[in-house]
């Protein structure tokens, strides 16, 4: 499976980006999908994460109910509604997919270890 991200840009605080991830190969509509950023000078985060089927969707404290995930099997593509962006947000947004749907311990829903397969980055840049 192959991710290309995209969808990143400028905007000013308390706009609104859609970004994209589209996947090559049928079996990303059996795999999880998750989105993660990287600011410059920290680690990566976890940003959000859906199930194969659109259920079970999770989100980093730190933007949710500013973000929702959802998804698009027919057209093997994941999207991360980014709404009312802050200066803090900007980063190199990642997605990923994950073969494996559940686990046994809700921590590896949001590490970016058991995710298999990675996409370039997309840049999002909020300005004040």
């Amino acid at each position: 499976v192959q991710l290309q991200a995209s969808g990143g840009g400028s905007v000013q605080a308390g706009g609104s980006l859609r970004l994209s991830c589209v996947a090559s190969g049928r079996a990303f509509g059996t795999y999880a999908a998750g989105w993660f950023r990287q600011a410059p000078g920290r680690e990566r985060e976890f940003v959000a994460r859906i199930r194969w089927n659109g259920g079970n969707t999770y989100y980093a404290d730190s933007v949710k109910g500013r973000s929702t995930i959802s998804r698009d099997n027919n057209k093997n593509t994941a999207y991360p509604q980014m709404n009312s962006l802050k200066p803090e947000d900007t980063a190199v947004y990642y997605c990923a997919a994950d073969r494996q749907t559940d686990y046994s311990s809700s921590y590896h829903y949001t590490t970016a270890d058991v995710f298999d397969y990675w996409g370039q980055g997309t840049l999002v840049t909020v300005s004040s």
